[in-house]
C-alpha cells in the first residue's frame, strides 16, 4: 500500500443536519487539514442533500450510493462503479446502519486494491444495544438493563410493571427518546419503529453527566489511541452541540475493558454517564466514529490519520496524547452551490469538484 499521505479516501456519512450529523464531513476535514496528506477525498452520501457532498474546499467529488437495505450486491456495485471513475484506496464508512454490510463487503472489495479497517459482523453483533448486558458482564463494566419491545402494547406488560418512568426509549440504530408517561412512551415507540423498525428497546433512565470516547481498536484486544469527551450542550436528539476534551481514567479503563473483550477492530466511540454517585454506565458502543471526530484533530491526536497509518502500516510506537480542556461547538452555515451541481447529484449521482490549493499548514504531525 501506498504511504498514508498518499491514499485516496472514500468516505460515506456525508449529511450535515445540524440538529444530526454524520461523522463523514468531520472525518474529512481532519485529513483534509494535515499537512502531508497529498491524497484525494471522495464524499459519499446516500441523498442529494447531503452537504458534505457539495463541499468544495474538502472533497474532491461526491457520490451517491444506494441504501444498504437494498442488499450488499447493489452497494458493492455501486462501489466498485465509482472505484472505475474515481479510484481511492482506503473507505470510511461512517454510518451504523452500513456498517454491516460494509463488513461483510471487506474481502471483495480488498480484491480491488479498496482497504477497510473494520470489526467483523460478529463483533459488530457482540456491541449491538440489545447485546450489550452480556458484553458488559463478561468485561466487567456497568449497564443499564434493557428490555425489547416489538408491540406498544407490552408497556402495559408484565416485565416493565417493576421499572419506573422516566425511561429511555431507543432504535435499534438511532434515535433515542426520554419519556415520563406511558401515553409519551407509545407516541415515542410508533415514531422510531417506523423509521428504524422493530424491535425497540427500553431502558432505564440514569441521570448524570455524559462522557464519550472515540477511538481505534487494533483488532488484537487494545487501543491504538482514543480522544475523550464530556457534552456541554445537545440537540433535542441528544447529539453534542458543545463539549470539551477530557481527561477520564475510569472511561478509559472500562474502553479498554470493552475492546479487549471484543478484539475491536478500527473505529468506535463508547457513550457512558457518569450518575450522582460517580458510577460509569454504558449506554451505547457505536462501530464508527462519531460527528464530534473534528475534536480529535483540534486536541492533538487525530484519529482518522491514525486509521490511514495503522493501513498503511506505519503508525508509531508512541502517540501523543489528546490535550484536554478543548472546546468545540458545533454551528451550522450555509451552502451554497449551482443548480448544475444538484441536478448532477440527481440524475448521475455524482458531483465533481476541484480543489483550490492550501491557504496554509496548521497541523501538528503525529509521529514522525
Amino acid at each position: 500500500m501506498k504511504n498514508w499521505h498518499e491514499l485516496n479516501v472514500a468516505i460515506t456519512g456525508m449529511n450535515n443536519r445540524p440538529d444530526n450529523p454524520g461523522p463523514g464531513y468531520a472525518i474529512a476535514r481532519c485529513l483534509h487539514e494535515l499537512p502531508q496528506f497529498r491524497g484525494r477525498i471522495i464524499g459519499m452520501g446516500y441523498d442529494a442533500l447531503d452537504g458534505g457532498l457539495f463541499h468544495r474546499d474538502v472533497c474532491h467529488a461526491g457520490y451517491l450510493l444506494p441504501y444498504p437495505s437494498g442488499g450488499e450486491d447493489p452497494l458493492l456495485a455501486r462501489l466498485l462503479a465509482i472505484y472505475e471513475e474515481q479510484p481511492f484506496d482506503v473507505l470510511i464508512p461512517a454510518l451504523d446502519s452500513e456498517l454491516l454490510a460494509m463488513s461483510r463487503l471487506q474481502s471483495r472489495l480488498a480484491k480491488h486494491g479498496i482497504q477497510m479497517l473494520l470489526p467483523s459482523a460478529t463483533q459488530i453483533g457482540a456491541r449491538s444495544k440489545d447485546h450489550l448486558p452480556d458484553l458488559c458482564e463478561k468485561a466487567g463494566v456497568q449497564t443499564p438493563p434493557v428490555r425489547m419491545l416489538s408491540s406498544a402494547a407490552q408497556f402495559h406488560a408484565s416485565g416493565l410493571e417493576d421499572w419506573h418512568y422516566p425511561l429511555v426509549v431507543k432504535g435499534v440504530f438511532y434515535d433515542a427518546q426520554v419519556v415520563h408517561q406511558q401515553a409519551e412512551a407509545k407516541a415515542a415507540f410508533a415514531r422510531i419503529s417506523a423509521q428504524w423498525g422493530i424491535p425497540v428497546l427500553v431502558q432505564p433512565w440514569i441521570e448524570g453527566v455524559e462522557f464519550n470516547l472515540a477511538g481505534v481498536g487494533d483488532g488484537q484486544g487494545g487501543l491504538s489511541a482514543a480522544v475523550m469527551m464530556r457534552k456541554q450542550a445537545v440537540t433535542e436528539k441528544g447529539k453534542a452541540w458543545a463539549g470539551m476534551s477530557v481527561s477520564c481514567p475510569p472511561l478509559l479503563e472500562a474502553a479498554q475493558r470493552l475492546v479487549k473483550s471484543l478484539q475491536w477492530q478500527g473505529p468506535l466511540e463508547v457513550e457512558m454517564l457518569r450518575d450522582r454517585e460517580g458510577i460509569f454506565h454504558l449506554i451505547e458502543i457505536n462501530p464508527r466514529f462519531p460527528a464530534w471526530i473534528y475534536l480529535s484533530e483540534g486536541c492533538g491526536l487525530n484519529l482518522p490519520q491514525v486509521l490511514l497509518r495503522t493501513l498503511a502500516g506505519n503508525l508509531p510506537a508512541k502517540l501523543p496524547p489528546a490535550r484536554a480542556g478543548h472546546l468545540f461547538i458545533r454551528y451550522a452555515e450555509e451552502l451554497v452551490i449551482s443548480l448544475e451541481d444538484y441536478e448532477s447529484m440527481v440524475m448521475r449521482g455524482s458531483s465533481m469538484h476541484v480543489l483550490e490549493p492550501a491557504l496554509g499548514l496548521r497541523v501538528q504531525e503525529i509521529g514522525s
